[in-house]
């Protein structure tokens, strides 16, 4: 199932991102810090990540994800599949 989680920054979000496109693997949590902000969210390992701030992770790399992420400073809006 779908869901929206929204943290709010600034960075550490708290997760680790495990594959993408360069890695022919969907782009999914690998690692949460206890007490980081994701934890706190319900995120969890193994989530896979659909959206980066609203932009489709269809197709991007794990590098191109990360900076997506790197970007988001005040919020980070993400929609997940468990």
């Amino acid at each position: 199932s779908n869901y929206s989680v929204s943290l709010v920054g600034p960075a550490p979000w708290g997760f680790r991102l495990q594959g993408g496109k360069d890695f022919n693997m969907p782009l999914a949590i690998s690692r949460l810090n206890d007490g980081g902000k994701a934890a706190r969210a319900h995120v969890g390992i193994g989530d896979v990540v659909l959206t980066i701030d609203g932009i489709s992770t269809d197709g991007m790399t794990h590098l191109e994800a990360q900076n997506k992420i790197k970007a988001c400073t005040g919020n980070l809006n993400m929609t997940l599949q468990r």
